[in-house]
């Protein structure tokens, strides 16, 4: 995993944490990075970091951390400093087959997902959740089927979710011949 890639996946599981129901963002993580450090504007001599720097080091054109900023950044997440380095390639912590290793892929792009959809609460959600189950292969497999049997879509998510299928049904309806002719003009 690159440098980038942690940092990114950090604010998301930070922004959780906090109860955001997602990323912090990068301003965000820079504030509390100040509030904890009781840093500001007016107070010099303690360790902070600028969103700027951040957003460099996410889009990958600052591939490396200062000293300061690893520790600084690794205090506030609670991780070793060594973890925030990028990892050689091929490289894993433990011992796991290359399911494993495929099913941390489909996670984190999962997550990434999360991340581009995240003005669409009901999806950002659900994707998460994808990402956080022990095994997401296994449920994009399970949805497979279920889209491969008839009307079973509708039934399940007109069971499980009754809310939000009567707002679909709603937005599936077909239009009037009258009421469209209204519209057009």
């Amino acid at each position: 995993m690159k440098l980038h890639d942690k940092i990114r996946y950090l604010r998301e599981v930070e922004g959780n944490l906090r109860g955001l129901n997602r990323a912090m963002t990068q301003q965000e993580l820079v504030r509390a990075i100040q509030q904890e450090n009781g840093t500001g504007k007016k107070k010099i001599g303690k360790a902070t970091i600028s969103q700027s720097y951040l957003s460099q080091i996410e889009s990958g054109a600052r591939p490396h951390l200062t000293n300061t900023t690893r520790l600084l950044l690794a205090k506030f997440f609670q991780v070793h400093p060594g973890y925030l380095v990028d990892d050689p390639e091929g490289y894993h912590s433990e011992l796991i087959s290359d399911l494993r290793t495929a099913e941390d892929k489909l996670d984190l792009w999962l997550v990434a997902g999360a991340e581009r959809f995240r003005r669409d609460p009901a999806l950002c959600q659900a994707l998460l959740a994808l990402a956080n189950h022990s095994d997401s292969r296994r449920c994009f497999l399970l949805i497979e089927s279920i889209l491969e049997t008839p009307a079973l879509l509708d039934r399940l998510f007109h069971v499980l979710r009754p809310d939000a299928s009567s707002l679909a049904a709603a937005s599936t309806q077909p239009v009037p011949p009258k009421a469209a002719k209204r519209r057009t003009k």
